[in-house]
């Protein structure tokens, strides 16, 4: 290998006029100069090949939600989670399927048949002297006047709000502790009152079956957990209803048994915040 002039023989010829490694690219004369505004100095790759704010930080990461998007999300009301779901609220679901079922039964069957299933199930203070934990259960199985009923949209409505706050089981337990007290409460003062003579004996046998007492319990409690602009105007709507029917005297002691249900259910608010604060817990999963 020889040196000829300053250059190796057999060695790659080198540009003499590129620029050396490590020196800026002089900007061409007249080519128009790249705009820094808004770049910050010392950070590299902000113009070409670099990532906007929102874009994500590397691959696999999902991407960012936009401001627009989410404001959408929120202002979206969630109004199906008004109604029970297999996985959401499992006892309401379930409850109401079989809610559905007897009512298809009283509706479409023999009425000699609905007559000896109801009477059946009547938590009158004759067969709650005699089979007490049967008809107690029994009579939680059947809808008073009808699908369409008050009560029976409120069950829907109350036991879904309730149960997504403190769970199934404990949503079971507020609505058969108003169910079996507000019946006890209304029942055995009957039973008393023919003992003393005041009640003919057919009123140990009268008719008494339904879900209202439990659904009452539940609304009293469900208002303990909503705040006071919720709360207020539940109380009051619900229980001037109740009043309503008690001054109108058609069933006053189904009717008192109503408001001792619906004061069962406000008794129940330290517990109930409690189990809210609580979350989840073990009995019965709070779900969305």
């Amino acid at each position: 290998m020889r040196e000829v002039w300053g250059v190796t023989e057999g060695a790659p010829a080198v540009d003499r006029t590129a620029p050396a490694e490590g020196t800026a690219t002089p900007t061409p004369t007249g080519a128009p100069v790249p705009d820094g505004s808004g770049l910050l100095d010392g950070v590299p790759r902000q113009r070409a090949g670099g990532r906007g704010p929102c874009e994500a930080a590397g691959p696999g990461l999902p991407a960012p939600i936009s401001v627009e998007k989410t404001r959408s999300r929120l202002r979206t009301p969630r109004l199906w989670r008004l109604l029970p779901t297999p996985t959401g609220t499992p006892f309401t679901f379930g409850y109401a399927i079989v809610l559905s079922l007897t009512s298809l039964i009283s509706a479409y069957a023999d009425p000699a048949l609905v007559h000896a299933l109801l009477q059946g199930s009547s938590t009158d203070v004759a067969h709650l002297v005699r089979t007490p934990e049967l008809v107690l259960v029994g009579s939680a199985l059947w809808l008073a006047g009808g699908v369409a009923s008050p009560f029976t949209i409120g069950f829907v409505l109350v036991l879904t709000a309730l149960e997504r706050r403190i769970g199934g089981l404990r949503t079971a337990g507020v609505f058969l502790l108003g169910h079996v007290l507000a019946t006890l409460a209304t029942e055995v003062p009957v039973g008393l009152a023919v003992l003393a003579g005041q009640l003919p004996g057919s009123s140990l046998h009268r008719l008494d079956y339904g879900v209202s007492f439990g659904v009452a319990a539940g609304t009293g409690a469900l208002a303990g957990l909503l705040p006071p602009w919720l709360r207020v105007p539940l109380l009051a709507g619900f229980g001037g209803m109740l009043l309503q029917d008690l001054l109108a005297f058609t069933d006053p002691m189904t009717n008192w048994g109503h408001l001792i249900a619906l004061a069962i259910g406000v008794a129940t608010w330290p517990v109930v915040r409690r189990w809210q604060a609580r979350g989840a817990g073990s009995p019965g999963p709070v779900r969305s």
